[in-house]
């Protein structure tokens, strides 16, 4: 199995600005994700969700997933199970 990888945050240089251009909505979108997802992060994060909160995040991102992906994308770039 593929192991996740977040280089854009490494190399990133722009803005980090929201509102500016599209290129630039889509790399701070990137940005913040990377940065938001990291381990240490969701350790202090998430515990601090209410049950209805945890529940409108799972929601929220795997509507976006059915709608703007494949299943086989699922699988192959966000599972990472294929």
């Amino acid at each position: 199995m593929k192991k996740d990888t977040h280089r854009f945050i490494h190399n990133y240089k722009g803005h980090g600005a929201f509102g500016m251009d599209r290129k630039t909505d889509e790399q701070t979108v990137m940005f913040y994700l990377q940065k938001f997802c990291e381990d240490t992060f969701m350790e202090t994060f998430i515990p601090r969700l209410s049950d209805e909160q945890l529940e409108e995040i799972y929601l929220f991102i795997n509507d976006r997933l059915k709608r703007h992906i494949t299943e086989d994308e699922y699988h192959e770039l966000f599972l990472k199970d294929r």
